[in-house]
């Protein structure tokens, strides 16, 4: 799992539709995710809340 979100983190960098304040704090709790170890389903569902627009990352990646 923490190869995927490494591959979330540089896409979401690289995110157009994503104002820089929203890059931020879901660049932000991707780390503190890292840290924790959460489970798949967790993270998911949690970075679904911060920001609809990570959902296509998280298909193109095999997330969803």
């Amino acid at each position: 799992m923490k190869e995927k979100l490494k591959k979330v983190k540089e896409h979401i960098k690289k995110h157009k539709d994503m104002d820089e304040a929203e890059k931020s704090n879901t660049i932000k709790k991707i780390d503190e995710w890292l840290l924790e170890d959460k489970a798949d389903g967790t993270i998911v569902a949690e970075l679904t809340e911060l920001s609809k627009k990570v959902v296509p990352i998280l298909e193109e990646i095999g997330l969803l």
